[in-house]
């Protein structure tokens, strides 16, 4: 009884200390219904920062990225930006430290195989080096030819770098096979956010780096939410059910590609200790477009939640329009107040996710905002089955589009590294409307009156996850 009163009143002192109320309460609830589980699962997952050693190091990164990219001729900004565009601008180069740049061009690749036909294509034409960053990266039918782009030009000496992330592979079909091709091409390769307390590295084991980047030699990248994987990520249940995934990347060069390099540079770092000889941080180069761009990069590496803050801005921005996808959509208060704000200022807002879910938990958490939404005038369109429409993406008015990796859901802002892609330019933004009118043709428009005749276990299900969601 004693030990019981004493977790109890210690969890009031300690758990709401510098955390969200609605995570606060979460853990509060968890610790009281289930003390000693609720405080085993704290102390391994309660803490949504990375070690102490590896924040120090992207605040030194942070340093000298602003440093190095200060002064440098990074392109012809396009003329009379919104006052409000060159706040958000410089609210991410604050936090993120990556500049703004002009004179890119980035082209949408909305086709699962076309975006793995194109990488490999570009990785061809590598002279100096390939730098691979992904989620999750398999060795499989599908990506033979990314890998056989990668031994190919790995065979005539050019350098071939690889970070994947560590927990999100390590269980997954064809990892070993996957390692074993990385050696036998001679690729220098590292696990990101490894698990591996006998070898010294440990920390909170739901941490990911969620980030999907390719370099090629500093002159052309790509950036998106697709995984190197088949589109069924090879995993029995998904091909049991039918399911495959619905992915976009953008092919960028310009400036803004010595912007995504410093990004798998900087990871690179933090993983290795190594600092890569012969790459400059920021080795500009002139692109082919007419696109602002501005990478910002997000995580529990950083103080604040770059990528919620970034959205955030763009919501309040808007003013005519507002289209959202993302297949994970699990809102903090701030952000559902923020769409349901831009509703009520007389904006359209529409938002694309999934009919079917592969995770029952963020699923049904995010089947619990969807009565807010449709009553505050969202628009809401379900991607039909057997497809998981996994791009994310958000487009404001005519003008100004963020494409990445980042979900809209609690892992994302605070959990995951991610990378977040700001364009300014109508061009990019016809680009994204020609995509978000692909998804609206193959999608369902769900109805207040629909979801309304949800049978109540639905609900008691959804309202359920909606709690769980906030233990961070």
């Amino acid at each position: 009884m004693i030990v019981d009163i004493t977790i109890r009143v210690l969890a009031v002192i300690v758990v709401p200390r510098n955390r969200r109320p609605t995570a606060a309460m979460a853990w509060l609830l968890a610790i009281y219904f289930i003390p000693i589980i609720g405080v085993l699962l704290f102390v391994m997952i309660g803490n949504p920062r990375l070690p102490r050693a590896r924040r120090k190091k992207q605040e030194q990164l942070n340093d000298y990225i602003r440093r190095t990219s200060d002064g440098l001729d990074l392109g012809t900004l396009r003329p009379n930006p919104p006052v409000w565009f060159v706040q958000l601008v410089r609210l991410n180069r604050n936090l993120g430290a990556m500049p703004l740049s002009g004179e890119n061009d980035a082209k949408l690749i909305a086709d699962y195989e076309d975006s793995l036909a194109a990488m490999a294509h570009a990785i061809r034409q590598a002279q100096r080096y390939v730098h691979v960053e992904f989620y999750i990266l398999q060795a499989d039918a599908t990506t033979d030819d990314f890998f056989r782009a990668l031994e190919e030009v790995a065979a005539r000496g050019v350098t071939v770098r690889v970070l994947l992330d560590h927990w999100a592979n390590r269980s997954k079909p064809f990892y070993k096979n996957t390692c074993r091709r990385l050696d036998a091409m001679g690729a220098q390769w590292h696990l990101m956010l490894p698990v591996q307390p006998l070898k010294g590295k440990y920390q909170r084991p739901d941490l990911r780096n969620h980030r999907k980047l390719l370099v090629v030699d500093g002159h052309v990248a790509f950036t998106g939410s697709q995984n190197i994987t088949d589109s069924t990520y090879n995993l029995r249940k998904n091909i049991k059910r039918g399911l495959h995934w619905v992915d976009m990347m953008a092919r960028l060069d310009g400036p803004v590609v010595a912007s995504v390099n410093a990004v798998f540079l900087s990871d690179w770092y933090s993983e290795t200790d190594e600092v890569i000889e012969g790459i400059e941080l920021f080795d500009v180069r002139t692109g082919t477009g007419v696109l602002d761009c501005q990478v910002i990069p997000s995580g529990p590496g950083f103080e604040f939640q770059n990528n919620l803050k970034l959205f955030m801005t763009l919501l309040f921005a808007a003013r005519e329009k507002i289209i959202i996808v993302s297949p994970y959509f699990v809102p903090d208060e701030g952000l559902l107040l923020a769409i349901q704000t831009a509703c009520q200022r007389g904006v359209h807002v529409e938002l694309f996710v999934s009919e079917v879910g592969d995770q029952a938990m963020v699923y049904h958490a995010q089947r619990s905002y969807y009565e807010a939404l449709l009553r505050s005038g969202v628009k809401i369109w379900m991607y039909k089955r057997p497809f998981i429409l996994h791009s994310k993406s958000m487009s404001i008015d005519d003008e100004v589009a963020v494409i990445g990796s980042s979900n809209m859901d609690m892992r994302s802002f605070g959990l995951n590294l991610e990378i977040s892609l700001l364009v300014r330019g109508e061009e990019f933004v016809s680009q994204l409307r020609s995509v978000e009118d692909h998804y609206r043709a193959l999608s369902r428009e769900l109805t207040l009156e629909e979801w309304m005749q949800q049978p109540l276990r639905s609900t008691v299900l959804d309202n359920l996850a909606r709690l769980t969601s906030a233990l961070q």
